[in-house]
């Protein structure tokens, strides 16, 4: 037989499973898939099952529970790699990125907004994680199709789109941190251009979904260290925008509004931000829009070397302290957005 249950402890990256229950049950888009990553591991792991089936044909790896390395969790945490930057095996293809799951739960009518906003907001993290190690051509044009299908359903939906803003996680992963400026940014656009047909939004969610593609090429030392960045190193981060738009441009998926959103998304009212140090009307209202919900997420996610904040005292903080950054007139549509 190719099918055997094991320990949990016996699990590795590369292996192909079968989860026992139904997908609306557990953190995955579907039963049965092939560990791609250390994160996927943790998470098969919190499921606390006695065992689990592995697929050995369609493993990567091979059941062999005498050379089988710890979980994650027990090596310790100078040891463990950031799942942000464990490549998976180079299993996913373009086509995995707007699976049958997900059409099926946007075409349904009947499914109840909670249950459809899980499930998108899962979809959505898992696509952004898999578009992150591979971001080849092919996948940044797939991850553009999903992410047109992922908006309509937010702007055609008010309750699932509203649930969406609830369950954001508050880790700061870059897939995670870039669906929740996703989804933030759409729900402020719809608000400011329900009465105009100016705008392909779209466009304009992938440009957010995809604002910061560019942190591929940055160092992964630098990206998370826990700590003030020297100068040296605050240089090197501020080229993500322009990474961003050349690997947009290389896979010939650079919109108009996406060449703006990912260029001008770290630009600030007052003149202040980068990397053209772009100010007020100078900036396009895309950039604007995107400049907000990406300080709201960051100040409301949880770091090595700080909690997260909760979402009145991240506003209240961003209005009293901040508000020179952002325009005015949007931060307050935004702020009603959450109240």
């Amino acid at each position: 037989m190719s099918k055997k249950d094991i320990n949990l402890n016996e699990l590795k990256v590369g292996m192909y499973i079968e989860l026992p229950d139904s997908w609306f049950s557990h953190d995955f888009l579907s039963n049965n898939f092939k560990m791609s990553s250390v994160e996927q591991l943790k998470k098969v792991k919190t499921m606390k099952l006695k065992q689990i089936t592995v697929d050995c044909e369609k493993s990567d790896i091979k059941h062999q529970p005498e050379k089988v390395s710890p979980l994650i969790e027990e090596l310790p945490q100078s040891k463990v790699a950031d799942p942000k930057f464990e490549k998976a095996p180079k299993q996913w293809s373009s086509e995995k990125l707007l699976t049958d799951d997900l059409r099926n739960v946007l075409d349904d009518q009947k499914l109840p907004p909670e249950d459809k906003s899980v499930a998108v907001y899962k979809h959505s993290v898992n696509m952004m994680e898999q578009l992150l190690e591979f971001p080849t051509a092919e996948n940044i044009q797939a991850s553009k199709e999903a992410i047109y299908h992922i908006s309509d359903a937010v702007m055609a939906d008010n309750d699932t789109a509203k649930n969406m803003l609830l369950i954001t996680s508050h880790d700061f992963y870059t897939y995670t941190h870039s669906v929740n400026v996703g989804i933030t940014s759409i729900m402020l656009s719809k608000e400011i251009f329900k009465n105009s047909d100016a705008h392909d939004l779209q466009e304009l969610a992938a440009g957010y979904f995809l604002h910061d593609l560019g942190k591929i090429n940055i160092d992964p030392e630098v990206l998370n260290k826990p700590a003030r960045l020297n100068d040296m190193e605050m240089q090197h981060i501020k080229t993500h925008p322009y990474q961003g738009y050349k690997l947009l441009k290389a896979a010939d998926a650079l919109s108009p509004e996406c060449s703006t959103i990912v260029m001008q998304h770290h630009e600030a009212n007052n003149g202040s931000g980068y990397p053209r140090r772009l100010k007020e009307k100078e900036i396009h209202i895309y950039g604007r829009i995107c400049a907000i919900a990406d300080v709201f997420d960051a100040l409301t996610a949880e770091r090595s070397y700080k909690k997260a904040m909760k979402p009145f005292d991240a506003l209240r903080l961003m209005k009293e302290k901040m508000i020179d950054n952002f325009d005015q007139k949007l931060f307050t549509q935004f702020v009603k957005i959450y109240f």
